[in-house]
């Protein structure tokens, strides 16, 4: 990731009460991933193998054969079945040319037991995300 890695996860309300160094272990043991259109970057049911920030393009995520968002730059995905164990909720796709920062499940696992931080964000956005769909089911 280039010099600016650092203020992209700044920005990013996962990220944002770490310290510098924090960021940089972050940044060590991610890997900058790029996905071409229609390139599904995760698949419903399958195991967790890690998590995905949006750097630049955007995703489709579809559950069980419907499209239920898009999201860009800034989103994540892959922190259900981390957080769980359980295996994926949605398929996500890639919408035209989309480029990820991938972070391993077990990083992200030690990220959160030392960071509550981040343990308190992926609850945010978790309860944001399910009143999101209930507001639509209704």
């Amino acid at each position: 990731m280039n010099g600016d890695g650092m203020e992209a996860l700044k920005a990013v309300p996962l990220f944002a009460g770490l310290s510098d160094k924090d960021l940089k272990r972050v940044l060590d043991v991610s890997k900058e991933v790029r996905h071409e259109d229609g390139h599904v970057v995760l698949a419903e049911d399958a195991t967790a193998v890690g998590f995905h920030m949006i750097l630049e393009g955007q995703a489709t995520i579809n559950v069980h054969g419907t499209d239920v968002a898009t999201y860009g730059p800034g989103d994540y995905f892959g922190e259900m079945s981390i957080i769980d164990g359980k295996p994926r909720s949605a398929t996500v796709t890639a919408k035209g040319d989309l480029t990820t920062l991938a972070i391993p499940a077990w990083d992200v696992e030690r990220m959160m037991q030392t960071h509550p931080s981040i343990m308190r964000a992926l609850l945010i956005a978790l309860s944001s995300r399910i009143r999101e769909i209930d507001a639509q089911r209704a």
